[in-house]
């Protein structure tokens, strides 16, 4: 088996593990069992999650059982955020994103071969719908000390600020149980996740060594992830928009596509070791070629594809790229399909018109130009385009058959400056 420690240690992923020695040994003796848990606070997940979903996925390529913990009870709480209260969601909203999270997550992990290795969906509503408050709090809540739920730095951080309520508190013994659950049914012994769970793992840790006793399948361990931040400071996984998703209702493939092609140069070599299912070799090959030329941005593109075909599949890829190439002069763009061409314009400067105006006019309008007048000169200098196609005349008007898909019209000035204009 792959030594998945040093693995996960070479691309710079682990941050914490309760005892190395002994999991190596765990491994070494596998298949190991191990899950991390996601909790349905929205209704897809986000690249921010990737780190854990692909560590479960190395896992299994090292021949390894994950488990993907739907939180279907926890999500109805909520893991306490440092700065406030979470706002609770009514139970039908959290089951429809229980299954929307479940259906992404299997895009990633193999559920179908049997084997050891064959991974397995659990949700924790089934286990903690039936547990009532006095068997939770005379089984469980007994194992908690207030002294040391008290010390966690979220709740520190809550209780110096406006407090947190008794609901978020307990969230941590409803985490533990899960991995109390997963023990008991699966031999379940590491549980993973990013580095600001640690406090709850190793919570759920000592929960089983308590009413677990002599630990029939061994003993339990945790490891985490280190939590990704750019190299500007900001939180990785975040636009200006927001928050980078997993679904492409929320965040089209080409918006996915562009988040990694774009990403700094100082940042790119991390992801690709965080992220790439690439060999050492060829992330390292890509490494030099980067920093040798880095305005090729050749890390960044193979980032790029090998995210998208793994979330958005092998025919979303090839279109966004498709669509990348054309938007700068390199293929045709009435090819594109039209779901593919809106979301790569939807990215731009664009604006809605009513009829088509002069060319001039509506570079002025998507701000390629910062007047009609510094429009006409761009136009009279070459330096503009209408759907790849150089505008010729200053005075030039769009034509009904320019109309992409009878709606668009693509602008360029010079060779990177793009905007679109839509006929509504």
């Amino acid at each position: 088996m792959t030594d998945i420690v040093d693995e996960l240690r070479w691309r710079g992923v682990l941050a914490q593990t309760t005892d190395e020695e002994a999991l190596r040994k765990a491994l070494a003796d596998g298949p190991l069992t191990l899950y991390c848990g996601f909790d349905p606070t929205a209704r897809s997940l986000h690249v921010g999650h990737l780190t854990q979903i692909l560590t479960l996925r190395r896992f299994q390529l090292a021949g390894h059982r994950p488990i993907a913990l739907v939180g279907g009870a926890t999500g109805l709480i909520g893991d306490p955020k440092p700065s406030a209260e979470r706002v609770l969601n009514d139970v039908e909203t959290v089951q429809q994103w229980v299954a929307a999270l479940r259906g992404q997550l299997s895009a990633f992990l193999d559920f179908d071969t049997a084997g050891p290795t064959q991974a397995v969906m659990a949700n924790n509503y089934e286990w903690t719908e039936g547990v009532s408050a006095l068997a939770l709090l005379r089984d469980y809540g007994k194992h908690f000390s207030v002294n040391q739920m008290l010390a966690r730095e979220t709740v520190r951080t809550r209780l110096d600020g406006e407090g947190m309520s008794y609901t978020e508190f307990s969230y941590v013994i409803l985490q533990s149980l899960d991995y109390v659950q997963l023990y008991r049914t699966y031999g379940c012994t590491l549980q993973i996740g990013g580095s600001d769970q640690w406090g709850n793992i190793t919570a759920g840790l000592d929960l089983i060594r308590r009413v677990e006793g002599n630990q029939p399948h061994g003993p339990a361990h945790a490891l985490t992830q280190v939590l990704l931040t750019k190299a500007d400071g900001t939180k990785f996984g975040k636009t200006e928009g927001g928050a980078v998703w997993l679904d492409p209702e929320l965040t089209t493939p080409y918006a996915f596509y562009q988040f990694w092609l774009n990403a700094d140069d100082r940042d790119v070599s991390r992801y690709l070791r965080t992220f790439s299912f690439k060999s050492r070799e060829e992330i390292e090959e890509l490494e030099r070629a980067s920093a040798e030329r880095p305005q090729a941005r050749a890390a960044q593109r193979a980032l790029a594809e090998e995210l998208t075909e793994l979330v958005h599949g092998a025919d979303q890829c090839a279109a966004v790229i498709a669509a990348s190439r054309a938007l700068f002069g390199q293929g045709e763009l009435a090819d594109l399909d039209e779901r593919t061409l809106a979301a790569a314009l939807g990215e731009l400067p664009h604006a809605k018109v009513g009829e088509l105006a002069p060319v001039a006019d509506l570079l002025a309008l998507v701000e390629l130009a910062p007047s009609k007048s510094a429009a006409r000169r761009t136009i009279k200098e070459g330096g503009a385009y209408l759907n790849n196609a150089k505008v010729v005349g200053e005075d030039a008007v769009p034509a009904q058959s320019d109309l992409i898909h009878g709606r668009w019209l693509v602008l360029r000035r010079g060779k990177r400056n793009l905007g679109a204009v839509e006929l509504a």
